[in-house]
């Protein structure tokens, strides 16, 4: 066989070769596609999937939860409802979500460039000459160059994501907490306002069918209508605050609207040891989620940075080259592609890159100083609301033996009938008023342990303070 002959089937087997590895390399390594359709209907919680429902003590976010036993067969407690919160909140499903897509990014992002394959063949016009052809081989030098900052950047920002999200459950089981609490009150605060308005309906009545009879002025008549309509306004504000809270409950838990929650066990919180809250500050930088995530930003930034100073060289690629002409006549060599960095140098990236960085270093502090006074602020205002608990906490009790004693009164005919409401009005008033301010002070103490970034341990136990 003539030489021509074999050059020319060996350039044809080469370019068939080159095809083929590339088609089957590029098979081999693809995802196929798989439609994944929307749902028809919402996939709230039903009572019946609650009720079946069960959730790892061993995946929750805080100690006190991975200690706790889950089981919504007898009602929910506010650890319960705080780990419920965690494990079926529509907001945090989608920053779980946000973290896959981070890591997916960081996946590609340690991925080295695949090498460039191009292959051509020129077949000529004329009799007598051969087809000329010719393949290489190239790779981005500067894409290796930079694909440790980039990978480094990537896996800082999904470091910020992941502690990001775990900030974001910490707040969740303190709205869940808090929501518990207020419910509790509702629940407390509804009878007593019931009875509020029972009494003040009754003495209007009695007061208007008095006045009919002459027997009442109509002043009388006027301040008793307007009492009344007091208490009943307090009555159905009181009725439909339980019905938005509960609603908040339902929606911030994933549940359907129809789910009736059975609330058990103390919703009385512990107040956080002073020396435990000091040294909470101390380490405060260290065991806030959110600023760990927003260190671990600034680092993902820093590299950003970096990878745009690398960038400022010329961008580079390398790779083989074999041909040949039509009259047969083969060569090889090598071929680079180099940028000229005359006019932009990647200058403009740099400069956002940097300017980017002072901006996360500027968020950071902020969010620093702003945990401090918020803390410092918070702390102040729970000392102010245990202060006037306690005041009406010991006023309680001569209001609750007065109004037995008004009770007694009138059951022997000694007191009329607005002195008796007067006395009844005034013990209830107060108990309303010391719900109110426990349930203040309870949300205030939850509020205080999400802003210094974990559960306080109660007084007396060992627990560490951090995470």
């Amino acid at each position: 066989m003539p030489v021509r002959a074999l050059h020319g089937r060996f350039a044809a087997t080469a370019y068939a070769f080159a095809c083929s590895t590339g088609v089957a390399l590029l098979l081999a390594g693809c995802t196929w596609y798989r439609p994944q359709p929307l749902a028809t209907s919402n996939t709230l919680t039903t009572p019946a999937q609650l009720a079946s429902m069960q959730i790892d003590p061993a995946a929750m976010p805080l100690p006190a939860l991975a200690a706790h036993r889950f089981d919504p067969s007898n009602g929910l407690d506010i650890e319960e409802v705080a780990m419920l919160a965690v494990a079926n909140n529509p907001d945090l499903k989608l920053a779980r979500d946000d973290l896959g897509i981070a890591q997916a990014q960081a996946f590609s992002a340690g991925l080295l460039p695949d090498p460039q394959l191009s292959v051509s063949s020129d077949y000529p016009g004329q009799l007598g000459f051969d087809r000329a052809f010719s393949y290489g081989l190239s790779m981005d030098v500067m894409a290796v160059v930079t694909r440790d900052a980039n990978k480094r950047s990537a896996d800082a920002t999904v470091q910020k994501i992941d502690l990001g999200l775990l900030w974001q459950e910490w707040q969740v089981i303190a709205q869940a907490k808090q929501l518990f609490v207020k419910a509790r009150f509702q629940d407390v605060a509804l009878p007593l306002l019931d009875r509020q308005r029972e009494l003040a309906r009754e003495r209007y009545e009695r007061i208007a069918h008095a006045a009919q009879a002459h027997n009442a002025t109509h002043d009388s008549v006027a301040a008793a209508l307007i009492a009344s309509n007091d208490a009943r306004k307090q009555d159905d504000d009181m009725q439909r605050a339980r019905e938005q809270t509960r609603h908040d409950l339902n929606a911030l838990l994933g549940l359907a609207p129809d789910v009736e929650l059975t609330l058990t066990g103390s919703d009385r919180v512990t107040p956080p040891p002073d020396e435990s809250i000091d040294a909470a500050l101390t380490q405060l930088p260290a065991r806030r989620p959110d600023l760990i995530a927003l260190r671990a930003g600034y680092e993902a930034q820093e590299q950003k940075y970096r990878a745009a100073v690398l960038n400022q060289f010329p961008s580079l690629s390398v790779g083989f080259v074999r041909a040949r002409d039509t009259s047969e006549i083969y060569t090889s060599g090598f071929q680079i592609n180099l940028s000229l960095p005359i006019f932009n140098r990647n200058r403009g990236n740099v400069a956002i890159e940097q300017a980017t960085r002072q901006r996360l270093s500027d968020e950071y502090q902020t969010r620093l100083n702003t945990a401090y006074g918020d803390i410092v602020h918070l702390r102040a205002d729970s000392a102010l609301l245990a202060a006037q608990l306690s005041t009406s906490e010991h006023a309680l009790p001569e209001l609750e033996q007065a109004a037995q004693r008004a009770r007694q009164a009138y059951a022997a005919h000694d007191i009329v009938f607005g002195q008796y409401v007067d006395a009844q009005t005034a013990m209830l008033t107060r108990r309303v008023d010391v719900a109110t301010l426990d349930e203040a002070l309870a949300e205030q103490r939850i509020g205080l342990q999400a802003l210094l970034g974990s559960a306080i341990p109660d007084p007396g136990s060992s627990d560490s303070l951090s995470r």
